[in-house]
């Protein structure tokens, strides 16, 4: 070859190499983030570690995935805005997967997927609402249920209503009954059910899962009114939350769903931990 050439077949691999794209990230660590205090979806053992249905199926992911994994525990509030900081890698919350939130954040395919509902004391005059053991499956334009909101809404007319700030269900709650009743946030579901069991508010409405546990923390006192809301109205279902910037990872995780779903794990980490099949 001569000079010329040898000059041209140089500069074509050098721009060749300037314009391929970067190398996919490989992963070997992964942080996952979860509250510590949203049982039995996650919570902070009496040794300090954390247990629950996440951790579990976290556990799996992570075997699957050939990674080594380390659970943290953070405030809800702010854990979208401290996973694009890179605070961590993984939001794995009970995070209902909706457009607003694909907005900033990526989300894996759904791993659960779980109705919301109300929850009064069983002497309450709000319990035993229209509907109660029943499950109304609701679009986000309020299709399928706009009967049940109404009846709910003359129910619960004058009621004070607790809920978790930051979630899907506290826009719910406010775009719905924001005009009829009072509406008080707390920093953390167990806050609420603290202010529910002492009659300091009327009614609370989360996750029906989580509110079982309450419930069997009230010593049965505390009971659900009003029909279970399903359907898509609150997003389709619970996902992993990551950065849009790790595509890589987020693949690694739908990877490992899969198989947990197909493998019948999340069915059998659910019954265990919920008494229901959540499996989506």
């Amino acid at each position: 070859m001569n000079a010329c050439k040898m000059l041209l077949a140089g500069a074509v691999a050098l721009a060749a190499g300037a314009w391929s794209p970067a190398q996919a990230k490989e992963w070997k660590t992964v942080t996952i983030t979860l509250e510590g205090a949203y049982a039995p979806w996650n919570m902070t053992n009496p040794d300090g570690t954390l247990g629950g249905f996440e951790p579990e199926l976290a556990k799996y992911l992570c075997d699957h995935m050939k990674v080594e994994c380390k659970l943290v525990p953070s405030d809800w509030d702010s854990m979208i805005t401290s996973l694009n900081a890179g605070k961590f890698d993984v939001i794995m919350d009970a995070l209902s997967i909706t457009d607003e939130r694909k907005k900033v954040i990526d989300f894996t395919i759904p791993y659960a997927a779980t109705h919301a509902a109300f929850a009064t004391s069983k002497d309450s005059s709000y319990a035993n609402a229209p509907g109660t053991g029943t499950v109304v499956k609701m679009e986000p334009d309020l299709s399928g249920g706009k009967d049940s909101v109404e009846a709910m809404r003359t129910a619960f007319k004058g009621a004070t209503i607790g809920i978790q700030a930051a979630t899907v269900y506290a826009k719910f709650i406010y775009d719905n009954f924001g005009d009829i009743a009072t509406i008080r946030e707390y920093k953390t579901g167990a806050e609420r059910d603290l202010d529910l069991e002492t009659g300091r508010i009327d009614l609370a409405f989360d996750d029906a899962v989580y509110l079982n546990t309450a419930f069997e923390k009230a010593n049965g006192e505390l009971g659900f009114t009003g029909p279970e809301i399903g359907g898509t109205i609150f997003g389709i279902g619970e996902g992993l939350g990551v950065r849009k910037s790790d595509p890589e990872l987020k693949a690694m995780l739908d990877d490992a769903i899969k198989a947990a779903l197909a493998d019948g794990v999340v069915k059998e980490l659910s019954m265990k931990w919920f008494k229901t099949d959540v499996t989506p």
